[in-house]
């Protein structure tokens, strides 16, 4: 197994092209590349048809997928404004990779039986396979497949982001097809499906901390909590940011999240327990809160903060339990999926997300974009989160 990442600055999209397949070839030193996955910023945005033919000219990956990013990662590096390509490369002798396009339309209903779904990707479920899912955010309902993924694949990792550009009908997909080669999509999502000798290990930080206590929904109508601990639910909030330090109740004028308990089982809930929501809006004469997410009663809730500082710590944390998890050297490679508010924009400096992964892992091959929505699991069920960054790590089984 050999992965290799390239990645390229270069303006023309000629000269990026040579520099980025001329890396990862030197890298696989003779060695077929069985996957890639590539990214692609929008500046490049003009040229998303001419892309795949010079690519093409350049080299053969048998299976490959990819997208645009407002920003590209690779070779350790966080690029949100300049022009970049960034490609990872495996060869994978025992491995098997199937890639996929789906239009929204082909989704089955949601009441359709695990088979519906496995035909609709094209691997049965006993291969135990794992994923990689772009997405376009304007022509797919991605909640809706993932929702289907996990009833069909129910112990399979899915992570990945949704394609960031300009705006509608800006981004751009990029698949393989066996019979027709590399394939350029602007709507609908392409992903892989992946199993054999080699896994996926996920890891979500949501970039929030928790404050106050965890709280009991007594009632609620779909997204909005009625009633919190028999009590009107603002009133319930205010006492939290009430007990908050002067800076703590300043941040929560703006950066107030709501964590939703995904373990019901457990007591005493931490990191990585919570699945983070928006606070969507109000009522003050009735006190109700509506929520970004359905909340069923009986689920616990915690209000929870985002800052810098929060979504530093709770990346730290994230990648440190892992690593704590794993054995290093059957790790060989990582895609990263950030939220496009995240980055320098968040953290004041360049390169954040990358430099705490690696300082805990290694300096693994890895590439990943600025996603306008990140994919990932939360105790065993996948989301759509936001303001989050999601690693996808490749180990050897």
């Amino acid at each position: 197994m050999k992965w290799v990442n390239g990645l390229s600055t270069k303006v023309s999209l000629e000269a990026a092209i040579q520099d980025l397949t001329q890396q990862v070839l030197e890298g696989l030193d003779g060695r077929s590349p069985d996957l890639g996955i590539l990214f692609v910023s929008n500046a490049f945005g003009s040229e998303y048809s001419r892309l795949l033919p010079l690519l093409a000219e350049k080299i053969a990956i048998k299976h490959l997928i990819g997208c645009s990013g407002s920003g590209i990662v690779g070779g350790g590096k966080e690029l949100e404004s300049s022009p970049a390509l960034s490609l990872l490369v495996a060869n994978l002798p025992n491995a098997q990779v199937h890639t996929f396009h789906i239009e929204d339309e082909d989704i089955p209903d949601l009441d359709s039986p695990p088979d519906r779904w496995q035909e609709l990707i094209g691997v049965a479920a006993q291969e135990q396979p794992n994923f990689i899912i772009l997405s376009d955010p304007f022509s797919f309902h991605v909640t809706d497949l993932l929702q289907g993924l996990d009833f069909a694949y129910p112990k399979a990792v899915k992570v990945g982001g949704l394609a960031s550009a300009a705006g509608m009908s800006s981004n751009a997909l990029f698949g393989s097809d066996v019979e027709s080669g590399y394939q350029l999509y602007r709507q609908g999502l392409v992903g892989l499906a992946l199993w054999g000798d080699v896994t996926i290990d996920a890891v979500v930080a949501q970039g929030c901390r928790p404050i106050g206590k965890t709280l009991q929904v007594s009632e609620c109508d779909r997204n909005i909590i009625l009633s919190l601990e028999d009590r009107p639910p603002l009133q319930a909030l205010q006492d939290v940011v009430g007990d908050l330090s002067d800076s703590d109740r300043s941040l929560a004028e703006h950066s107030l999240f709501i964590g939703v308990v995904m373990n019901e089982f457990k007591q005493t809930p931490g990191e990585g327990d919570f699945l983070i929501r928006n606070i969507i809006g109000v009522d003050p004469k009735s006190g109700a809160i509506a929520v970004g997410d359905r909340i069923r009663p009986g689920q616990r809730i915690q209000l929870h903060l985002r800052d810098a500082k929060a979504s530093a710590e709770d990346l730290e944390d994230a990648i440190g339990r892992y690593a704590q998890q794993v054995d290093a050297d059957h790790l060989h490679a990582a895609v990263m999926f950030a939220c496009s508010g995240r980055g320098e924009r968040l953290y004041g400096k360049e390169g954040f997300d990358t430099g705490i992964f690696q300082k805990s892992i290694g300096n693994l091959p890895m590439n990943g974009f600025f996603c306008g929505g990140e994919i990932g699991p939360v105790s065993g069920t996948t989301f759509l989160h936001g303001y989050t960054s999601v690693f996808g790590i490749f180990r050897a089984k």
